[in-house]
């Protein structure tokens, strides 16, 4: 899945090239590493990315190894329920008893190899368990409240050193008092939005509980590699529900089992995760850029190569440089980049997005 518009990193993430085409760790954007992970248990010809139409080439450019016809274009953003149907309705067409993976293409996992473990742990649970669902949970390492938390039941074994549990439960973003509880209890995992399950599964869920996208996903797929592809596509997608794959079936079904995941992960959803990543200097800053800087402290400074960033006292700043933008935050409004996006858009200044 790699269709977000990652506005919390605005202003090296537009319109243009959002997030998942960025590189913010290592020296591969995002989305190649994503492709990384699995290319030695998944070949290009059984892998497909969705993405928004205005990104089919960038994405093509990036990774030139999957097939053109399997880069789908989404007119229009009808957030993961229509996405994730789509990918199982083409990969049904492809495969009738396809176990599929679906991961977003804009999160860091290392190490690579313990993804891959955890991955065919997942596809053997989708195998013995043919109706049920399958997720990856994070354990958590502080009571984050930006993140769905998955509420772990029964113990199911170990499977290769990694342990499964039926899920009793999701539960939403919580406040802060409730994240602590939840955290302290060890029953609960953070949702990083990883799923396995067969293909027919999947289908078969969305046909129950939406069944007007799971429809209209699979005229798209019938459609596919015909003259009438793209015209269906955008006919069937404009009258798709926004709707995400948690509220439209994960919360509904009746097996749901949960895979432990060995790797280390993280979502990368603000500026402030580049200090997960990246090393910290002397003075706690994280220095991404031509900086000189005197009383300099806390802050996390990001620019192009070609332009220097100077600052003398100042403490806790996001200072971000990009082309023709800058930002300059308090670390602790980090949150509300994406709000000033939509100033931005309300202002006529959208050549700046």
């Amino acid at each position: 899945m790699a269709g977000g518009g990652g506005t919390r990193f605005w202003p090296r993430s537009r319109q243009k090239k959002p997030k998942q085409f960025l590189t913010l760790t290592g020296e591969r954007t995002l989305l190649q590493q994503a492709l990384d992970r699995i290319e030695s248990i998944t070949p290009p010809e059984n892998t497909w990315v969705i993405t928004s139409a205005a990104h089919q080439e960038e994405v093509q450019r990036q990774i030139p190894s999957i097939p053109a016809d399997h880069i789908v274009g989404e007119p229009m953003g009808r957030d993961t329920a229509a996405c994730i149907g789509l990918g199982a309705a083409l990969i049904h067409n492809q495969d009738r008893d396809a176990v599929m993976l679906v991961m977003p293409a804009d999160h860091v996992i290392e190490p690579a190899q313990e993804f891959r473990r955890a991955a065919h742990v997942a596809e053997a649970m989708a195998r013995e368990h043919p109706r049920a669902l399958v997720t990856m949970g994070i354990p958590p390492t502080y009571p984050a409240t930006g993140y769905g938390y998955i509420h772990r039941g029964e113990h199911l074994g170990h499977r290769q050193g990694i342990p499964i549990f039926r899920v009793k439960a999701f539960r939403e973003k919580p406040g802060v008092e409730i994240a602590e509880q939840m955290v302290g209890s060890g029953e609960f995992f953070w949702n990083c939005g990883i799923f396995c399950w067969r293909a027919d599964t999947i289908l078969d869920i969305l046909r129950k509980n939406q069944p007007e996208l799971a429809a209209a996903t699979e005229r798209i797929a019938e459609a596919w590699s015909t003259p009438q592809q793209n015209d269906v596509l955008r006919r069937e997608y404009d009258a798709l529900p926004r709707i995400s794959i948690d509220y439209a079936v994960m919360e509904k079904a009746p097996e749901v089992l949960v895979v432990q995941a060995p790797y280390r992960w993280d979502d990368v959803g603000s500026w402030l995760a580049l200090e997960r990543l990246h090393p910290q200097d002397v003075d706690g800053n994280t220095v991404l850029a031509n900086h000189a800087g005197i009383n300099t402290r806390g802050c996390v400074v990001v620019g192009d190569a070609d332009r220097l960033i100077a600052t003398v006292g100042v403490d806790n700043l996001l200072i971000i440089q990009d082309g023709d933008a800058i930002l300059v935050a308090d670390r602790r409004e980090e949150g509300t980049v994406k709000q000033l996006v939509e100033l931005l858009k309300k202002k006529g200044l959208e050549k700046y997005l």
